[in-house]
């Protein structure tokens, strides 16, 4: 019935040598890490209809805090700080969370709550991490055994989707569309201050099996390179 996705950071000027596009046109926490955290969200829970959104920063400058540059100012023209509700065309609402302003936060990257369980879902900027679970009336949280994904998976892996062993194609263009629709219609709710019916839609990915794409899928890569090469 309801999931919240939470990304806190003081800023990437603290550590990035060339700050300026984060704070320009096109970049912003949810430009930046949105992406991550919707894309989960949507894989969850299915196609978000429409959106409201809140948006602020907290001053209109930032100092490049290392490197060679070291503090110079880079202006702030984006929000830094946007909160918004997800309507999900199945009903469920998703709180969404994405700041460079604040110093740090407990939550969990993502959460997603129904009236019998609750569920942790690891940070999806990364590859790894235990699924917590926690059924109505128990005493503690539990780690899911894993039983779904790409084992050794990293980034790039949307590729090898593309000829694995069950021939789907999760990390499609229509479902990144989608997601850079939400975002774009989350911000200019922001700005109007008004809900916003998001136009696109996608499908709901398929679960991904529990198989390792290092058997199977190097014979079938190594198969259609060789015949790209004549071989």
């Amino acid at each position: 019935m309801a999931a919240t996705a939470t990304m806190v950071t003081p800023g990437h000027e603290r550590w990035h040598p060339n700050p300026d596009f984060y704070y320009a046109f096109g970049g912003g926490p949810l430009m930046d890490m949105g992406p991550y955290y919707l894309t989960a969200l949507v894989t969850l829970l299915g196609p978000v209809a429409s959106v409201i959104g809140a948006g602020s920063r907290t001053r209109g400058e930032r100092v490049i805090g290392t490197g060679p540059r070291a503090g110079e100012r880079v202006p702030v023209g984006v929000d830094t700080h946007v909160s918004g509700v997800l309507v999900h065309a199945s009903g469920v609402l998703s709180t969404l969370v994405m700041s460079f302003d604040a110093v740090d936060t407990h939550a969990a990257p993502i959460e997603v709550h129904g009236d019998a369980a609750s569920l942790v879902v690891p940070d999806p900027n990364q590859f790894h991490g235990p699924v917590l679970h926690k059924a109505l009336g128990a005493a503690e949280w539990r780690t899911l055994p894993v039983s779904a994904g790409y084992r050794d998976a990293g980034r790039g892996y949307g590729l090898a989707d593309m000829v694995g062993p069950d021939g789907r194609h999760r990390a499609s263009g229509e479902l990144a569309y989608h997601v850079l629709d939400v975002m774009e219609s989350l911000l200019r709710s922001a700005q109007t201050g008004q809900a916003v019916t998001v136009a696109s839609t996608c499908a709901r990915p398929d679960p991904v099996p529990s198989i390792s794409l290092l058997s199977g899928v190097d014979e079938r890569v190594d198969q259609r390179a060789r015949r790209g090469l004549g071989q």
